[in-house]
């Protein structure tokens, strides 16, 4: 049984149907990279596995755990929640909170969880006091893990785009979470800035650490990933290792795919995408930009 098992999600935005019965499994500890054209349906499987998009259609299972079963209508937000924490995304434009230091926007989330559970399940306050504590630690471990223990006290505004990407690298690892998602990360940076995200996101494979990556990045999806998707029209158009998708791809968008990101540079093909005006159209969309992980609680 794989440790992710998404069975046949659909979803629909009106009249467009922009995920069209996607099916796959991942085991523990394995990366995948979802690659692609915009308007394939990358982000938006992407978010349904967050379930910042809820699915019309479909299961999702984590460690044979349902997470997801869209025949059993609304759930609280409580129960979703909880279902949702299986997952950690990482956005394309980092969504930091500014007002925050780099310490506070590790913790917040992770302080707001330990209150509520410690609550539930009858702790003293002086109990919780303490789990909060431990938090500066575990942050403190996580910057160190991304290399950026000496801007602890630094504002999202003092850091460069890479490294506010860096730090919100290390605040989704924050809860802990199962599967840890990436939505184009180096998408919003500098070209001389890509490569220390990168660096970071593939220091992170380990047999304890499962992924999944939107990317446009191909040579870094070869090079990181255990088994690659490409997306076209709301379906897997070709599912492989990364020797099979690159170097043996057998459906005609692929090879064209791959010949077009060759020859024009990926950015060029992505030129057309308006994250904000796609979130528009999307009917959570507008909860998405302005959530972010933090806000799920």
């Amino acid at each position: 049984m794989a440790f992710l098992q998404v069975e046949d999600i659909h979803k629909s935005f009106g009249q467009e149907e922009v995920l069209k019965g996607i099916s796959f499994g991942l085991e523990k500890g394995e990366v995948l990279s979802i690659i692609g054209s915009s308007g394939g349906g990358k982000t938006t499987l992407l978010r349904s596995l967050n379930q910042l998009i809820i699915p019309d259609k479909g299961i999702i299972k984590v460690n044979d755990e349902i997470v997801f079963d869209a025949s059993e209508g609304k759930l609280s937000e409580s129960v979703l929640r909880d279902r949702r924490l299986h997952f950690g995304l990482v956005f394309q434009q980092f969504n930091l909170f500014p007002q925050y230091n780099v310490k506070r926007n590790l913790t917040l989330a992770a302080e707001l969880l330990c209150k509520e559970r410690g609550k539930a399940a009858g702790k003293s306050a002086e109990e919780i006091k303490k789990e909060i504590k431990q938090l500066d630690a575990k942050a403190y471990a996580l910057l160190v893990k991304v290399g950026l223990e000496n801007k602890i006290t630094a504002y999202p505004g003092e850091l460069s785009g890479g490294q506010q990407q860096r730090v919100a690298i290390a605040r989704a690892l924050m809860l802990s979470p199962d599967i840890l998602c990436f939505d184009e990360p180096t998408s919003a940076l500098d070209p001389e800035l890509t490569g220390e995200v990168l660096k970071v996101i593939g220091s992170l494979k380990s047999s304890e650490s499962t992924m999944v990556i939107v990317t446009h990045e191909m040579e870094f999806a070869r090079k990181v990933s255990d088994k690659v998707i490409f997306m076209a029209d709301g379906v897997i158009e070709e599912m492989g290792t990364p020797a099979e998708i690159f170097d043996d791809p057998k459906s005609a968008k692929l090879q064209n795919f791959l010949n077009k990101s060759q020859n024009l540079g990926i950015d060029d093909m992505e030129s057309g995408f308006n994250a904000r005006e796609w979130a528009k159209v999307a009917q959570d969309g507008e909860e998405c930009l302005k959530d972010n992980e933090l806000i799920r609680f």
